[in-house]
């Protein structure tokens, strides 16, 4: 099907044909002719790189065009900036488009200008329960990675809204876009959607396992050379060889870094002058970045054409390999699974080294199919590859044959509802009562018989779930004690501010009960709700923290005995977070706090983040309800924030001026803007250097001496590009 002939404006036909798409891949056309474009419900159940995004485009800018707006629903935060810069290409047809990832309390109205909203599932879900004017006016959803309803993290999240969303506005066309499922046919059902389902590809898949020095597909073997003793690496420098990159996908951190370092030697006797030069200006820039061990490690690999990729790096720095990788400068990506969910980041050849993850409750568990169809489809570039190879290695031949059986010819599994349990229907009961969608038990439960739990279960268990939800909701204040569902001020409070009840009531019980409120206090409070993500605890560390917890026991709400092995375990991990947020906020190097508790830079600012916002939660609930720690909480949200201490604060408004370049500038002798304002500006161009010196003076305004000390920057040294806030990350 020629691009030419869909019932599109003319306008963005020409836009496609300029970007050299000029026909549509099959799996497209089938979507075409079950009603894309006339406003039907659409699932697309095909395989990555097969181009569920032009469809869900074709669909978004053919109602724009006829004055809708569209939402864009993403898992991810990367993935919804990766999908806000695509859509950006949209401006010149006059398309303008919004990101909104963060602030769960704001009902963002300002976004309503634009054509195509791009949000995670959680801010959509939050934009919902502040009432949000321009969610009425929405004409197209896209549901990307739509299968996550099956996660139990996430998938509540995604399904609630998605039903609300349906509610609201029952003639907007909903377009879910999915891997390949075993129960397709049932989401499209739930959904009220046309299905097309297909396994074809652009770049053909040739999937199979490695052994005994070959590797064999279902039509094919492939002897692969033993240039060293590790097949792995043997595998990626026979990719490299034939003018591919590679993916590895590994079972943890520690395995992904390993293999980044061990491939580095090999990999390096494959790249010209030209590419040394190239990694090496990369491998520049993550140091600028950062100066932990890690990212010092993740350079010396990128200079030799290899990388690492994880959670535990900071967005910064994931993006440099990304984007690297893209280039085709890196040549080798050993990575989480983390790399698998959606991110457009093909290779020649994705290696599986490890099929089994780590559970906290089975030991190591062979991971799903779907997980294994993930890593997968990211093999084979379109375009630029021939064909994409994805590999599974064995080392024995009953583990070959398993790996045939359960992975390359097995289907995907089905996905299931996890909206059935009092954790994950609690948050949203509220919100559903406190938006109006319900204001009896008889209207809840008829909104919850449109979900897809309901869908699949047909409510089966779900009333005596939520008559347990209702009465806690109850009990905590946050609904008033009568048959009607009636929010009280301070359940609607919970609800805008997107937090899990529980949390709330924990808070609120914390503030009342404590006999101080110190910062430990506080910080202990935070990290005791269930929307915090707590650190491991290592064998070494529980000694340390259960003496810090014997020293300091009058600063916490609560300690519980000992004697009750899971719940002070589950305690202890509470501290060493909280201990993690001390150092941060008396600004701790971060390569400190990273060697201290065993974690990543980018888990510090993860959880940094998290509790911002739970402290944010933790100042309004206090103001609402009078209770003590108003004031203590406010300062402590804006200290995590910036990682610093309350002396800084003044300095640090000034964007900029991140936590190690205040210090320098407190250590001198500035306590404030306006004493900075007043300063020498060769002083301070000294202090943080000249280019960024010259920012500061023009957003605090200096006067006649800021604008006549500054000369250009000689070349061969430029300024670091400074400290991130939490905002960036």
């Amino acid at each position: 099907m020629k691009i030419e002939s869909l019932d599109l404006p003319e306008e963005v036909k020409q836009f496609y044909l300029d970007s050299g798409i000029l026909e549509l891949y099959p799996p497209q056309s089938e979507a075409i002719e079950k009603g894309l474009l006339e406003g039907r419900n659409l699932l697309a159940a095909i395989p990555t790189a097969s181009g569920k995004t032009l469809l869900a485009e074709l669909a978004m800018l053919k109602s724009i065009r006829a004055g809708g707006k569209a939402l864009y629903i993403v898992p991810l935060r990367a993935l919804a900036s990766e999908k806000f810069r695509r859509f950006r290409e949209f401006s010149e047809l006059g398309i303008r488009v919004g990101i909104s990832t963060g602030d769960y309390d704001l009902r963002d109205e300002g976004l309503g200008v634009n054509d195509i909203i791009v949000a995670t599932s959680e801010k959509t879900d939050s934009l919902l329960r502040n009432e949000t004017a321009w969610m009425q006016e929405i004409s197209v959803v896209v549901a990307d990675e739509v299968h996550l309803i099956d996660s139990p993290d996430r998938g509540p999240t995604l399904e609630v809204t998605l039903t609300k969303l349906r509610e609201m506005n029952p003639s907007c066309q909903i377009l879910a876009l999915s891997a390949t499922v075993g129960n397709a046919d049932e989401l499209a059902a739930w959904l009220g959607a046309e299905l097309v389902v297909s396994e074809w590809r652009p770049t053909e898949l040739q999937e199979g396992v490695f052994f005994n020095r070959t590797f064999y597909c279902k039509d094919k073997e492939t002897p692969v050379e033993q240039s060293t003793k590790d097949e792995a690496v043997n595998l990626v420098l026979d990719t490299l060889g034939k003018g591919g990159q590679c993916l590895v996908f590994e079972s943890s951190r520690k395995n992904c870094m390993a293999f980044a370092k061990k491939a580095a030697s090999a990999v390096k006797n494959t790249l010209s002058v030209e590419d040394r030069e190239a990694l090496a200006g990369i491998a520049g820039k993550i140091l600028e970045n950062s100066e932990t061990d890690t990212s010092t490690t993740l350079a010396t690999c990128v200079r030799s054409g290899t990388a690492f990729h994880h959670a535990g790096l900071t967005t910064p720095l994931r993006e440099l390999v990304e984007d690297g990788f893209r280039a085709g400068k890196i040549r080798l990506i050993s990575s989480t699974p983390t790399l698998a969910a959606g991110l457009n980041l093909p290779a020649r050849r994705v290696i599986i080294r490890s099929y089994r993850r780590y559970s906290s409750e089975d030991g190591m568990q062979p991971i799903p199919v779907l997980e294994y169809k993930q890593m997968a489809g990211r093999a084979g570039r379109p375009r630029l590859d021939p064909y994409g190879e994805a590999v599974l290695v064995a080392k024995s031949y009953e583990e070959f044959v398993f790996l045939f059986e359960k992975y390359v010819d097995a289907e995907a599994e089905d996905i299931w509802s996890k909206l059935g349990t009092e954790n994950a229907l609690r948050t949203h009961v509220l919100s559903t009562i406190s938006n109006g969608f319900a204001r009896t038990r008889e209207e809840l439960m008829d909104f919850l018989e449109a979900t897809f739990f309901a869908f699949q279960y047909s409510n089966f268990g779900l009333s005596t779930v939520v008559d347990e939800c209702l009465n806690f909701l109850r009990q905590e204040e946050m609904l008033e004690n009568t048959d009607a569902l009636i929010p009280t001020n301070f359940g609607k409070l919970v609800s805008r501010l997107y937090i899990d009840p529980l949390s709330a009531a924990r808070i609120v019980k914390g503030l009342k009960e404590a006999k101080n409120l110190s910062e430990l206090t506080l910080l202990h409070l935070v990290c005791s709700t269930p929307d915090m993500r707590l650190l491991y605890m290592r064998n070494h560390d529980y000694q340390d923290i259960n003496d810090y917890v014997m020293a300091h026991a009058s600063e916490f709400v609560k300690v519980p005995s000992p004697f009750n092995i899971t719940d002070y375990e589950w305690f202890l991990g509470e501290v060493k977070t909280s201990l993690l947020l001390v150092d941060w906020v008396h600004e701790k190097s971060e390569n400190e706090i990273c060697l201290k508790f065993g974690t990543g830079e980018g888990d510090i600012h993860a959880i940094a983040d998290i509790a911002e916002w739970i402290m944010h939660v933790t100042a309004q609930l206090a103001r609402l309800l009078d209770l003590k720690g108003t004031k203590e909480a406010a300062e402590l949200e804006k200290r995590i924030h910036y990682g610093a201490g309350p002396e800084l604060m003044n300095l640090l408004d000034v964007r900029g001026i991140g936590r190690v370049r205040a210090r320098k500038l407190y250590e001198a002798g500035f306590r404030s803007t306006i004493e900075l304002a007043g300063a020498d500006s060769e002083k301070v161009a000294a202090l943080l250097g000249p280019k960024i010196a010259e920012r500061i003076f023009k957003q605090i305004g200096s006067g006649e001496e800021a604008n006549k000390v500054f000369e250009p920057e000689t070349p061969e040294r430029s300024p670091s590009s400074g400290q991130k806030t939490i905002n960036d990350f």
